[in-house]
């Protein structure tokens, strides 16, 4: 697996972790919103629904009343319509009608419509779709007809002043429409005599009868005046006369340049009409085709038949050549005489074309009155159309909606929806479970888990112990939960560096931590491993111990230190083989100045030298100075962590307390772990079952407890104990006291 996959799995284990420790507070948390959710909505009134499902129509307001109107018509049909009459359906003008027609105010009794308005609308939703023209309309109230009737009576409201609004609208337009056609057919008019005007001024004919208001009667042609048609005429005329004159001369000159010969050989081919000469040139042809016909048959030229056919010839040349030169002097004079006609035209031409030119601004000016004219007709016309279409809009309105599901008396009560209200009273407890309990993860600065507590205090966990340990010597048979302090017994020798350092000081920074309770256990299975073992009650201010091995504790620590009582009478041998104690004995007024005291540190010399381990419980170390002199004195000390108790900051402040002092830290014993939920404490424990013995252990005798039971031990019997014990750790079996 990867590191970031790794990295998921710690982080869910560590969620997972979070829940099972908090998982009373979540379940709790659930319990109770899901409670207010379930009495909130037992408490809640039953309303009905009344439910009208219509389909708004798009329909536009203003009429176009200019052109540029039209070009706004698609913007006005896209969904903002839609969107706008959903939002008028809440507003105060469609729902004032339906409070005066139920009498609302007097119903609910309400001092104004404001009020009843704000009511009507805290039970009224409306729905829309997006891409959708359906409106919903949805009313509750606890009378289920009236919740059909004013959901219907607001459909209605609503349909009718949109009809209101919408007519207002389009009379408003029609006015505006109809005084602009008033102004117009008044410019109209104005702009028709001005016209008639210019065309008497210009003179005009022939222009065509023209009616106000009708644009069909308007000739499409060019306007002429008789000035133009005269001259127009002339130049044509002049044309003609150019055309006439160039032909002339040019035949003429082509005439001019034949000889006499050539001119009698060219008269056949001109147009000449005159019957004697087609039978002149008929007679010419004959005689001369009958002397080419003799001269194939071998007649001679002075033959009398040849020789009058010769002589005929001859003189019809003679004639076909005057005809010729007659028809040339003819042309000339066509020629002098059609010079004389252009040179009129061509006077009379320029003479028209000056008076024209002086009446041509009027004739500008009556163009464009007539143009003027023609663009007010025009629109005229178009104005006149739109209003008579609007007019027809007015008439035949369509509906501004159309109901498609209208509302009816239901049978069963909308809201509460108790099923939705429960489902979400759960859903909600569980998220204010799980973030109450994430949030109060976050805020709590308590010791959780082994690397925090190495981290923050710098020194190795000996042991750490599950939750609900009893005391061990009090229990028969096998107990796994003896293992955890074999475990810390174990690692006590591992981690002590001086071998004759065998004093040690259990130490809290409060009450409750399961101090007393660590330290009499300890004892109890270092005293099971062969070691001998002394256990001080040195907590002067609420002792315990002596209640865990049902002593008295009248005299004990405190009579050593203050009178000349023996060790040997203040120091009592419990039920427990190789396991001594000495009680705290009558509390004293100032604890820490008997403890801080020369006979104190002898006290913890003289029984160093006699006991394998000494064993000394003290007060919590925050608030009191006793734990800090007996740290002091001790050869090494133990802090008793417990699980999820105290902020980090004060387990810092309880290493630093004893290492002002001169003490030594030996490590941690995490106490009180639910290895139960907390999952990543379960392998410290989880193996005490699993290699537990397949015997039971014998039973203890108990007629060592009825020995104990006496508050002081005959100074013989104490001494011929812990001579016994001794033989097994002197080997020249010196005595312990």
């Amino acid at each position: 697996m990867n590191e970031a996959g790794m990295e998921l799995q710690r982080h869910a284990a560590d969620t997972w972790q979070v829940i099972r420790n908090r998982i009373g507070l979540i379940f709790l948390s659930f319990l109770l919103v899901f409670s207010v959710a379930a009495i909130v909505t037992y408490i809640m009134p039953r309303k009905y629904l009344g439910r009208v499902q219509m389909k708004i129509e798009r329909m536009v307001n203003k009429l176009p009343v200019f052109n540029r109107d039209n070009m706004d018509q698609p913007m006005l049909a896209s969904d903002t319509i839609i969107k706008t009459e959903y939002e008028t359906i809440t507003k105060l003008e469609t729902l004032y009608p339906v409070i005066d027609s139920f009498e609302l105010m007097k119903r609910w009794n309400t001092p104004s419509r404001q009020d009843a308005v704000n009511k009507l609308r805290k039970n009224l939703d409306t729905q829309s779709s997006v891409r959708s023209d359906f409106v919903v309309i949805e009313y509750y109230d606890e009378d289920p007809k009236l919740a059909a009737d004013i959901a219907n009576a607001i459909a209605d409201s609503y349909m009718q002043k949109r009809v209101e609004i919408d007519t207002n609208q389009k009379n408003e337009a029609l006015a505006v429409i109809k005084k602009q056609i008033a102004e117009s057919e008044q410019r109209h008019e104005e702009a028709r005599m001005k016209m008639q005007a210019a065309r008497t001024k210009a003179g005009v004919v022939g222009d065509g009868f023209y009616q106000p208001g009708n644009s069909l009667n308007m000739p499409s042609g060019i306007v002429t005046t008789p000035e133009e048609s005269l001259i127009l005429a002339g130049r044509q005329e002049l044309l003609r006369q150019d055309l006439e004159v160039q032909k002339l001369e040019s035949e003429i000159n082509e005439l001019g340049k034949l000889t006499d010969d050539q001119l009698v050989d060219r008269a056949i081919g001109l147009r000449l009409d005159s019957p004697e000469l087609a039978v002149l040139m008929a007679e010419q042809n004959k005689n001369t085709q009958q002397r080419e016909s003799l001269s194939k048959a071998g007649l001679g030229p002075r033959h009398p038949t040849v020789a009058s056919l010769e002589a005929a010839i001859s003189e019809g040349r003679k004639q076909l050549k005057q005809r010729a030169i007659d028809y040339r002097d003819g042309l000339k004079t066509r020629l002098a005489t059609a010079l004389q006609s252009r040179e009129k035209l061509m006077k009379s031409s320029d003479l028209a074309r000056a008076e024209i030119l002086g009446k041509q601004s009027t004739h500008n000016d009556y163009q464009d009155a007539r143009n003027e004219l023609d663009t007010i007709n025009n629109n005229l016309l178009q104005m006149r159309m739109r209003y008579a279409e609007s007019e027809l809009s007015i008439t035949q309105a369509k509906s501004a909606a159309t109901i498609w599901e209208k509302a009816e008396p239901q049978s069963a009560p909308a809201k509460p929806n108790v099923a939705l209200n429960l489902a979400l009273g759960g859903v909600f407890g569980l998220m204010f479970g799980f973030g109450l309990a994430f949030l109060l993860e976050y805020m709590d600065t308590t010791v959780k888990t082994l690397e925090e507590v190495e981290k923050f205090l710098g020194v190795p966990v000996l042991a750490v112990v599950p939750k609900d340990v009893g005391i061990l010597h009090r229990a028969s048979g096998f107990n796994p939960d003896a293992e955890a302090y074999r475990i810390l017994r174990t690692n006590i020798e591992f981690n002590r560096r001086d071998p004759n350092a065998n004093c040690l000081t259990v130490v809290s920074g409060g009450a409750g931590e399961g101090k007393s309770t660590t330290l009499s256990n300890l004892a109890f299975v270092c005293a099971q491993g062969g070691y001998n073992v002394l256990l001080i009650d040195g907590d002067l201010r609420r002792p315990r111990l002596h209640t865990l091995f049902d002593v008295s504790n009248a005299v004990g620590l405190t009579n050593y230190l203050t009178t000349n009582v023996r060790l040997e009478e203040v120091v009592i041998q419990t039920a427990v083989e190789n396991l001594y104690f000495l009680p705290s004995g009558i509390l004293p007024a100032d604890s820490a100045g008997i403890l801080n005291s020369q006979r104190m540190s002898e006290l913890i010399t003289d029984v160093k030298s006699r006991f394998d381990l000494v064993l000394i419980d003290s007060p919590p170390i925050l608030g009191v100075s006793d734990a800090s002199v007996l740290a002091n004195e001790a050869d090494m000390t133990i802090i008793v962590v417990q699980h999820r108790k105290l902020p980090r900051q004060m387990l810092l402040r309880v290493k630093q307390a004893i290492e002002n002092v001169g003490g030594n830290v030996l490590g941690v014993v995490l106490n009180n772990v639910d290895v139960r939920s907390d999952t990543s404490y379960q392998y410290y424990t989880s193996y005490y079952t699993y290699y537990s013995p397949t015997n039971g252990a014998p039973p203890r005798k108990k007629e060592r407890r009825k020995e104990t039971k006496s508050h002081i031990v005959k100074p013989d019997r104490v001494t011929s104990a812990v001579t016994a014990a001794n033989a097994t750790r002197n080997p020249k079996n010196e005595d312990l006291f």
